[in-house]
Parts: structure tokens; sequence; C-alpha cells
């Protein structure tokens, strides 16, 4: 699964369409999801307490890509009036054997996806053996009796997008493919169900890497404080048990339980199978019973306690005082299941309460300075579930104030009805961030599975959009009054008791290799080829429509895509003025201007402008990262005038009120905090600084002297220089009129102007060490470390770019199909996730290799790593490896551009690198034109094993 994405909205529409499940359908991937992002942003609460998680991701199946910071939506009364209806022409069929089938045509683009969810989950343990669904869900990726090979190697031979999560509720399993791979999918997952090999060596291995992803998820404080606030509100429980489990559990499961799990959970008449995409109903139903109808339906003999709405412990105060940079807070209050008719009433009272910064608790917590950031949401399950508020808290400000300005709030809300704004506003953000969350077809058929095992029926979210339209004031008040009661209340607070303010000091460089590792043999493609079920017939025959290009005469650059799907739009864009533009004396000039573009303008406030678009549902945000700052919105079709209008209107009137730029800055500092206790950032900020020269603008980061440094008149001067139309580029996709955006393009950026002209950099030229250069930064209270291996690398108009890509897809493009995955954690079981990357921008990037592993087992898997690289480059990649490369390559770039805002972010970020406009449609020929004799090359003039950066960061060696 690609964890980053590079538009911001993906994430938000992702965020908002699974807001009410966020800790049972948000895909967890603890171990290097947060990290990566932008050093330089600000982090929420959601991205430090998304380890409170309840889904655990099988592995990170991709390359992650940097993405901006959440920022806060922002402003307009006006209902719905989209049909939020999501299940219209659903077919739901039982077979024989029990299994439930969900089935959906959308015929949009020549792709399918296939999932299959199964009825087990966190809350079918107990203590002893708390994680062995998460357990089970990785060893059915290990091989069945007739194909006795890492599943993931399958799927992405089959060039298909796949991973599996475990949550409370269900563990699933699911596959985005082109349209001819569907057979193949609905026979692998038929295949695994009854067939999964479950034996002693297998199981000893996957448990090293669990036990890997656990640790990793150790090095959160915020995971730390969810799992205790959660044991403690649930005692008694299996929802107050970790997701994942914990090590001591892990240690202890044995083969005859894992298989006893599998065999009483895995069956048909305990699964939904759901498929959604570009089929034919009726055929599909044949494919079906070919390959699940012949699965006996067994007996699921494990049973479980289930929790219930009234076991929390009475008023439980919890204190965790451990190691980290930052205060946290947390409060928990139970609520009943999924199912009952008061949880529209308590999602629309949260809305109010927490989501976008006109609500409550933003304004009078966060705009105050009281918290840096606070999150709420109801979490209604199965058999119960809670409402959580999540904070967090700059140190020296005071927890006690914070639960006293949290308590106002809910007394307040318990006392006087809310206002009909505010109402109306709650349900045109819910309704609308279900319509903008399920516009591809993978959310489609996860939202239906979901609502199936979780509620038993797959109409749920639909009658739950008609409840939430029904809510009064006084519903809000009622649930209010009932589920925030004090003595049903658990608050725990995490105190910091280690600082790490400035950046953590590297133990000295030195180079390595003392041990000799050889690497395993390569798996062959053309052997693996024998175990792939044979494709379906290709009968595509749509081609996909590309953006039209509109340019204003200031320059702005313009892409736009109708799309009419769904009534709704998606506004992506990049600025020239990312953080390449920071001085080293100014540095974070770029992020806090980016930060507070939507604090003010001429005209406007920050709250009529967070009304405005709150008001209707819709969002606008953005983040600067190395090569610029990407900006993000969505709306409802009929509501893009607001959007645009809100986007002229800060782009050109920004002014940067001294209020919210402080209480930004003091953000910037506490994420600073936050970074430099990551040992994913700190590495990551190491790695560039040993990369490249001293003067290199990627080697500036902002420190505490830079943050409070910085003027308003900084801001400001850095806003005219490089916020200009020539160095804008949008794209706009959805269901609109090309005639009319363009008129629209026109009233709100046409007359957009400046002076300024592009500032030109220096980028001196990187070089590689003369020899290995290793450095070991030290964070003290860590469990896991995280290691960077790379180098200088390329940048995208490099011609070998493209042999580029097929060397990494073979050597760690996918964790669970790669070199490095089948070697580092399949064979020797080092690590949860590896994968490698070629950072290619419109600058020189980098070759990276990154990897999670115990501090212990660090030095055994650089060594071990490095062992391939010196393999691969000696005796090269297989005609095999390359053919199935390309293959993979091919496929899953088709299906990405099956969303059409995916094809808008590959036309804008093919006219940011400057690339030829038909680039969208020439990639995979130019993939496909790749050599064997290409790829060995690039090996050797690329990779350099000896001469490598190697950073690896985690506790201190003992």
């Amino acid at each position: 699964m690609q964890i980053f994405s590079e538009n911001m909205l993906k994430m938000r529409n992702l965020w908002l369409g699974w807001r009410r499940y966020r800790f049972g359908m948000l895909l967890f991937s603890v171990c290097l999801s947060v990290v990566l992002a932008s050093p330089q942003v600000a982090m929420s609460t959601q991205s430090l307490l998304a380890q409170t998680a309840a889904t655990v991701d099988l592995e990170l199946a991709k390359t992650p890509t940097p993405q901006p910071s959440k920022t806060p939506t922002v402003p307009t009364k006006k209902s719905i009036t989209p049909a939020t209806t999501l299940t219209p022409n659903v077919k739901k069929t039982v077979l024989a054997n029990g299994m439930t089938v969900l089935t959906k045509e959308v015929r949009s683009a020549p792709v399918v996806t296939v999932q299959v969810f199964y009825k087990i989950g966190s809350r079918d343990e107990a203590p002893g053996v708390n994680g062995i669904a998460h357990q089970l869900e990785h060893m059915l990726f290990k091989g069945t009796k007739d194909r006795p090979v890492q599943f993931g190697r399958l799927f992405a031979a089959l060039g298909s997008n796949f991973n599996a999560f475990t949550s409370y509720d269900q563990t699933a399993y699911f596959g985005t493919a082109e349209k001819n791979k569907l057979t193949s999918l609905l026979t692998l997952e038929a295949d695994r169900m009854q067939n999964s090999t479950i034996d002693t060596e297998k199981l000893t291995g996957e448990k090293r890497v669990v036990i890997s992803e656990l640790q990793g998820n150790e090095n959160s404080p915020g995971y730390r404080l969810s799992r205790a606030v959660k044991r403690a509100a649930f005692p008694n429980t299996p929802y107050g048990l970790t997701v994942g489990g914990t090590k001591a559990d892990v240690e202890k499961f044995t083969v005859e339980q894992v298989r006893s799990y599998y065999d009483s959970y895995y069956a048909p008449n305990n699964a939904t199978l759901i498929v959604v995409g570009d089929f034919d109903t009726a055929s599909l139903m044949a494919k079906v019973q070919q390959t699940f109808g012949k699965v006996p339906r067994r007996e699921v003999k494990v049973a479980q306690p289930t929790p219930t709405a009234t076991a929390a412990v009475a008023n439980r105060r919890i204190t965790l005082k451990e190691p980290g940079s930052a205060q946290l807070a947390m409060e928990v209050y139970p609520l009943p299941d999924a199912n009952h008719p008061d949880v529209p009433a308590i999602d629309v009272m949260n809305y109010i309460l927490t989501e976008g910064r006109s609500a409550r608790m933003y304004q009078s917590i966060v705009e105050t300075g009281i918290a840096t950031s606070i999150d709420g949401g109801a979490v209604n399950l199965a058999a119960g579930g809670w409402y959580e508020l999540s904070s967090l808290v700059e140190v020296g400000k005071s927890l006690p104030k914070l639960e006293a300005a949290v308590a106002k709030e809910i007394k307040l809300i318990q006392s006087k009805p809310v206002t009909p704004t505010e109402i109306s506003r709650a349900k045109v953000q819910l309704k609308a961030g279900y319509l903008l969350g399920n516009r591809d077809i993978t959310s489609q058929a996860r939202q239906l599975g979901n609502d199936q095992t979780t509620t038993g029926d797959y109409q749920f979210t639909d009658k739950y959009l008609a409840g939430v339209e029904r809510v009064t004031a006084a519903d809000i008040q009622r649930v209010a009054k009932k589920y925030f009661q004090p003595n049903l209340k658990t608050i725990g607070f995490f105190q910091p008791t280690q600082l790490t303010a400035s950046a953590p000091a590297a133990a000295g460089s030195s180079t390595q290799t003392v041990a000799n590792y050889n690497p395993g043999t390569p798996v062959d493609p053309s052997e693996l080829a024998k175990y792939l079920p044979p494709l379906d017939a290709d009968t595509s025959s749509q081609t996909q429509s590309l953006p039209q290009e509109v340019k204003l005469k200031n320059g702005l650059r313009v892409f736009l895509l109708p799309d009419a799907s769904t009534p709704t739009v998606t506004l992506s864009g990049n600025i020239q003025a990312g953080t390449e533009y920071d001085r080293p004396d100014k540095a974070g000039v770029a992020t806090l201007t980016a930060t507070n573009i939507m604090s003010g303008t001429k005209t406007q406030t920050a709250l009529t402008l967070a009304k405005n678009l709150e008001n209707r549902g819709a969002g606008l945000g953005f983040g600067a990262s190395r090569e610029g700052v990407s900006l993000g919105g969505n709306a409802l079709a009929q509501d893009l005038p607001i959007l645009l209008q809100t986007l002229g209107d800060v782009l050109q009137n920004a002014n940067f009120p001294t209020k919210q730029v402080e209480l930004s800055r003091q953000r910037a500092l506490t994420s600073l905090k936050l970074e430099l206790d990551s040992p994913n950032s700190v590495a990551r900020r190491k790695f560039q600084q040993t990369v490249y020269p001293k003067d290199h603008p990627f080697t500036i980061f902002p420190t505490k002297e830079t943050l409070t440094g910085l003027k308003i008149a900084d801001l400001q001067a850095f806003y005219r220089q490089h916020y200009l139309p020539s160095n804008t580029m949008l794209a706009i996709v959805g269901d609109f009129k090309v005639p009319e955006v363009k008129a629209l393009l026109e009233a709100n950026l046409g007359k957009w102007t400046t002076t300024a002209k592009n500032v030109k950099l220096n980028y001196p030229v990187p070089q590689l060490p003369a020899k290995q250069v290793q450095l070991n930064p030290s964070l003290p209270g860590k469990t896991q470390a995280i290691t960077l291996l790379g180098n200088k690398a390329i940048d995208r108009k490099d011609p070998r770019y493209y042999a580029a890509l097929v060397l990494n897809q073979i050597l760690g493009g996918d964790t669970l199909s790669s070199r490095l995955g089948t070697e580092i954690r399949d064979r020797q079981g080092l690590t949860y996730g590896i994968y490698s990357s070629f950072a290619a921008g419109k600058r020189q990037g980098t070759f990276i290799i990154s990897m999670q592993t115990a501090p212990e087992d660090a030095q055994k898997a650089t060594q071990s790593t490095i062992a391939l690289l010196k393999d691969l480059q000696s005796k090269g990649v297989t005609q095999s490896e390359v053919d199935n490369s390309k293959r993979s390559i091919s496929s899953n770039y088709n299906v990405d551009l099956a969303s059409p805002d995916e094809i808008a972010g590959a036309t804008l970020g093919n006219a940011i690198y400057g690339l030829n406009p038909n680039e969208i449609s020439e990639f995979p020929k130019k993939i496909q034109a790749v050599t064997q004799a290409q790829v060995n090359q690039v090996a050797k003039e690329l990779i350099s094993p000896d001469r490598l950066v190697v950073i690896t960061a985690g506790p201190p060696k003992k």
C-alpha cells in the first residue's frame, strides 16, 4: 500500500470518508507512516495519536511519497442537494456455503477491486492470545498447499495494488487491478481462504516480523498513551486490547493456536466478498461460484466475550511519565454499538465540537493557545465503542487548564442548544465527507465491507446519512448529557521526562563490513509464473481522457479534467515556493508562510475563510515540501465557485495576522521537538545533510533559533517574492463544465499580477564519499531503530530514470515481492518493512533504502543489505525479473490512472518536472522499452555499496 500520497486531498478525502470508523478502518501503518512527511510541517494530534490505532496493515507494499500535513479545513450556508446514497446499484448474494457477496458495477475505468472481509479481529481475542488475529493476517501471505510462495509476489506480478489489515471487528484483504486480472484475484483469495500453510518454520519467522512491527509502535508516545487509556477504560473486554497484540503474547503463539483460529474463522460463512469495478455481474457470479462457491462452510467454533458500553471503569485517571518531547492528553467515554440510533447525533455533535477551524473546541482551545491541536471522534463498533478526544500540548502549558477547557465546552453543549448554523454546517461537512471519500472503487468496496461486517447491513451508511439529516438540536443536547458523564470518563496524560529540543548527537563516523552475509537465491519470476492463475481475456477498449491545459495571461497554468461520476470536485496544485528557498538563518520561513496562507486576507479573517468553506463541507489547505508548496481543496461540484474564490483571495491578499502567526510558530516549535524525537525524522535529516554538500539547499532544516527569530515581515517578503502566478500550476478534476471553470479562473485568478521575479538558487553537485559513512544518532527511550542507506542519484529528466524504476521494483519497490523484502524480511525476519526508492525530482535526488529493525538487528540487517547490493551488481538481474518488473509497473500505472485525481496529479507532476505533455500516455511505452542490459548498467552506475551513507537512528547502543 502507498502510505503517502502526492495529493493532500486524497488523504483528506480518505480521512473524511472513514472518519466515523477511523480506528476501525483507517489503514494503520505505524512503522514508517508519519516520518517521511516534510520535516518542517506541523504535526497534528491525529498524526501523533494515529498510533491509537485500531488497524494494522500487513506491510508497506509500495514506496511511500511525502505529503503535506493535515491542515484545518476552511468557509457558507447551503444544504447539500446531491443524493448521498452510496448503494443504489449494489447487489447482495448469499452463496450456498453461507458466504455473502456484494457486487457493484462501476464502468468508469477498466479496473476492478476484490476484497474479502472476515469477521475476526482483536475483539475475538483474550489476554494471552492478544494479537493472534493480526499474526494470522500475516500468515495468509506465506503461501498455500498448491502455491507455496509469498502471496505478495503473486499479487505484485499481477500488477495489483494490494494489502491487508486487522481491526477490532474484522480482518480484510484487498487488491485492485486491471479488469482482466479479476479471475486471478478471486482464485488467489479463495485459495488462501482454505489452503493456507501454517507451519512452525513460517510462523517463527513471521513472529519476528510482527514483533518488529509492534516494537516500532512503541517509539510513539501517542501509541503508548492510547494503549494505557483503553486498557483502563475497558479493563475486562477485548476492546481494551491492542489490535496488533503484545510482544509477550506473540512470542508464545503456537502453530496449533494460530491454525485453530484459521480453521475456526476463515470460513465462507464468516466472510464477505466485495467486488467493485468494470465487470458484468452475471459473468462475475459464475466465476465466484467456480472459486469461492466450492469452499465448504465450516463451523465458527472459537467464541470470546464481547464488550458492552457499560463496561468502563468510573473516572479512571492515567498519567504516563516517560521519555518524549510533547505533552499529550486523551479522554475516552464509552458509547453504544454502531447500530444504535444515537450514533448519527453523536457524530453531528462531534463535528460541532472538533471538526474544522470553526469548531467550538478549535476556537476555544487551539486558537487560544491552550493546546497545539485537538481531535475528536466517535468509534462505533460491532459490540460497543467510545468517544475520544486527543490533544497535543506544548511542554510548559497546563494540562489541568486543557482538561478544564474541554469540560467547559462539554458542559456548554449539554446545557444550551447548538445553533441552527452549527448543526447545518456539521451535517453538510459530514455528508460531503462521505461523498468525497467514496470517489474511487477501492474506497467504495471498503465502505461496503466495513458496513456489512460491523453492522450486518451493507446499506448501513445510507441509513446512517438519512439519520444524520434527521438530527435536531435537542438530539445533540440529549446525547451530550447521556454519554459525557463524568463518572464514565477515562482520561490520560503523557508528560515527557526527557526532552530533545536540539538535534541528537551522532556517534562518530565509521566503516563496516566485519561480517560476511551471503544473500539467498533471488526468486525467479519464471518459477513464480507457474503459480499464477490464468488471466481473463483483455476486452478493454476504453481510452482515458487527458486533462485540457488552460494558460492565463499572467502565466498561471491550469489542467482541467471533467469527471461526472460523482457530484464533487478536487483541486490540487503546486507553487514554486518550497523549503529549498529557505536560507540558513531563515529556515522554516517557507513552511510558516504556507501554514498561514489561510490565516486571513485583507477582507476576511481566518474564521470567516473557514466558515465560508466549512458551511459547505469544503476544504482548502497548503503545505510546504522541498520542491514546492502543495495546495489541495475539495468540495461538492456546486461549490467550486467558493473554492476558487477562496483560493484567489488567499493567493493574492494574505495578510499574516500577528496572532495567527504566533500560534503557528508555537505549533512549529512543538512539531520540531517531535521530529527531533522521531528516529525516522532524525535519520532523514541526517541523511540529507550527509549526502548533499553543506551549502546545498536540501541540507537546510529549521531549528529552534531560526523559528524563533522569524518575523512577520519575513513571511510577507517570502510571500511577495515566491507566490507568483508564473510559479503556480493547478489541476481541477470533477463534475464541471470547462467553459464555466475557465470563466471562474479568469474572474478569480486572471488579475493576479506581480513585479517579483523568480529567484535562482545554486545547487552544488553532490559527490560520493570516498568510503562508506556510518552515523548513529541516539534517541533515548526508543525501542526500534530506523536505518537509511543510500547516496546521490538522478533527477526526473535523466534518461536512466525508467531503467532505474525497473531496477528499483526488482530491488525494493515492493516489500513483499522484492529482493530486499525476500532476503531481509522473509528469509532473515529482521524487519517489518524494507523498501528502496529513487527520489527523482526537479533536482538531483537520492537512491535510498529504508528499514525498521530491532536495535540489536540493525547492524546485521545493514550488512546483509550491502551484501545483497554487491551480489546484484556482480551478477546482475535476470531477464525474467526485468519482464516481471515492467509488467508490474505498467499495470500499477494503469490502475492508478483509473482515478481522475491520479490523472490530474500525474499531469501536474509532469508539468512541474518540465516533461512532454504526452508523458502520461508515453510512460508505459518507455517502461516496456527498458532492456536487461540497461537495468544492469544502471545498477552499476547508481548503486555504490562500498560508498554508501548509512544512518541508523534509534536507542543508544548498550
